[in-house]
């Protein structure tokens, strides 16, 4: 300490002010970087919402002494405190969601509401719970929902009403199937609205479902996916997760047909009527029938000659009237139907070690891909007609522990990490460590390099330049120097005044050698002495 404090004052008033300025500036960083370092990690506790949910969650944070901060429209709290806090601010009802539902009724009154006015308050309060009941949803963040109905006029009664959908998700884009349920929850909320007339809008992906017919076939993609797991769990089952790979491809019909079939078959008669008629005809000829001499007689004396004849016809006749067989069909082939189905499946092999240590790869014998084939072939409906195609293969994977990586090992980087913060850390540290190693370091080890530099005891000069010297002005080190006077300690003792060496012989004793020059040098050796004298008078007094 006495080493520090009598380096302090050897420093001038500029020096000092550096050295303090410094000592105080690294203080202030050790003491900004040991903050940051101990403060906590801050989480994202609640983002987007409004300014009257977000006041009331800062109020409830303020008043359970919790340490938050407000960037933007997000909260941030301790990393530690985040999940215990939103269990906690949920059984309080906060965030408060603020659309509000069937509660805008209570405040409607019998007198003075009009039929118009309690219309808008419930289709208003409609809209409310909708969202509500979509925003349970926990993948769901944010929801609006608009409806269009057609009540407002009852003169126009081919007008049906509509709705839509609009949500902002937690992760990823919302699917097809969910944008399907979302369209039937609003559809069966509202009386007359179909699911076809009902848009779901995504913040993330824009309009969900576009494509979709409603009947749940999907699109290709949808297809795919769906077929992808099912092998997936298959392959995975036989040779553990992460030694397959499966890709499916689907070719759908994009475009829809409309079939008419008329057919007849003539050996599928049937009789539809009979009609049955007969027709009997008798007729009888008598003879004399020509004008003769006999005719003129009396009778039985020319009736002697005549000739009698007979004739008799039946005829019968049936009518049958047949129809016959015909078939009429209409198809109407819709989008999406699977073309083409092409399935490639990636088998890991098994690993030996051999001899040398090294690992052989072994593919999986053709019965076991046979048997995995067959599998592949009922899971994803195999239709070689159709012109499906299935390809499984086993080869060596580039890793043989198998695909991905394991989970993180807790550690010290194993949460999230903050860059902002380490490179402030790492600002503060440079500048502590600049700080302490070149300004504060020097001050407490020892002198400065001026002081040592003062200290130093100069060369000796020449004899020529003796004469040369200019005279003193009563000060102990004039502007010139001494130039090769040597400089002594504090005090008129020689025994402990350090010298230079002066080019004399080793054996030449130091003193005589002092003695000479105090000889040859009077003059300057006299003034010495005098204001050293001086000096000590003005301590004294």
């Amino acid at each position: 300490m006495q080493q520090v404090l009598t380096n302090m004052n050897a420093l001038g008033a500029r020096q000092k002010l550096v050295v303090l300025g410094a000592t105080l500036a690294m203080i202030i960083a050790v003491l900004g970087l040991t903050r940051l370092a101990s403060a906590p990690n801050l989480a994202l506790l609640y983002a987007g919402l409004e300014n009257g949910a977000a006041g009331e969650v800062v109020s409830a944070l303020e008043g359970r002494n919790i340490q938050f901060e407000v960037r933007g429209g997000a909260i941030f709290v301790p990393e530690s405190e985040r999940d215990a806090l939103r269990l906690t601010l949920a059984a309080e009802g906060l965030p408060a969601n603020g659309g509000q539902g069937y509660e805008l009724l209570d405040g409607l009154s019998g007198f003075g509401t009009t039929s118009q006015m309690f219309d808008a308050a419930y289709w208003r309060a409609k809209e409310g719970e909708l969202a509500r009941t979509i925003v349970s949803n926990p993948q769901i963040a944010s929801a609006r929902v608009h409806i269009a109905n057609a009540s407002a006029n009852p003169f126009q009664r081919d007008i049906s009403p509509s709705a839509s959908i609009s949500v902002a998700t937690t992760g990823g884009v919302l699917t097809a199937q969910q944008a399907r349920a979302l369209k039937f929850l609003v559809a069966s909320a509202v009386p007359g609205l179909s699911a076809d007339n009902v848009a779901v809008i995504d913040g993330k992906g824009g309009l969900i479902g576009a494509d979709d017919t409603g009947s749940g076939a999907g699109t290709a993609d949808d297809k795919a996916t769906v077929l992808r797991d099912r092998v997936q769990r298959l392959m995975e089952a036989r040779v553990g997760v992460g030694n397959a790979v499966v890709e499916v491809s689907v070719d759908t019909i994009t475009e829809s047909e409309l079939i008419r079939e008329r057919s007849f078959d003539p050996e599928g008669r049937v009789i539809v009527s009979t009609d049955t008629e007969e027709r009997n005809d008798k007729s009888e000829n008598s003879g004399g029938g020509d004008v003769t001499v006999a005719s003129n007689l009396p009778e039985g004396a020319g009736s002697a000659g005549g000739d009698n004849s007979s004739s008799q016809k039946a005829e019968s006749r049936e009518r049958i009237n047949y129809e016959v067989s015909e078939t009429t069909r209409e198809i109407t082939r819709q989008p999406g139907a699977i073309r083409r189905l092409t399935v490639a499946v990636l088998v890991n092999g098994t690993y030996s070690t051999s001899a040398d240590g090294t690992q052989q790869f072994a593919p999986l014998p053709d019965p076991e891909l046979q048997a995995l084939r067959d599998l592949v072939s009922s899971a994803v409906g195999f239709d070689e007609a159709r012109g499906d195609a299935i390809t499984i293969r086993s080869l060596a994977f580039e890793k043989p522990e198998g695909l991905g990586t394991g989970p993180i090992e807790p550690g010290l980087l194993a949460g999230p990490i903050n860059m902002m913060r380490l490179i402030q850390m790492a600002v503060l540290a440079v500048v502590a460590l600049v700080l302490g190693l070149f300004v504060v370091r020097p001050v407490l080890s020892g002198r400065s390099d001026a002081t040592e530099s003062a200290m130093a005891l100069p060369a000796p000069a020449s004899d020529a330049a003796v004469g040369d010297a200019p005279a003193l002005e009563g000060e102990i080190e004039p502007l010139g120097g001494f130039g090769d006077l040597p400089v002594m300690g504090d005090g008129p003792d020689f025994s402990g005044m350090g010298m230079v060496d002066f080019d004399a012989p080793p054996e030449e004793d130091p003193v005589d050698r002092l003695r000479n020059l105090i000889s040859e040098r009077k003059t300057e050796t006299v003034e010495i002495l005098r204001s050293w004298l001086e000096e000590d008078k003005e301590g004294a007094s």
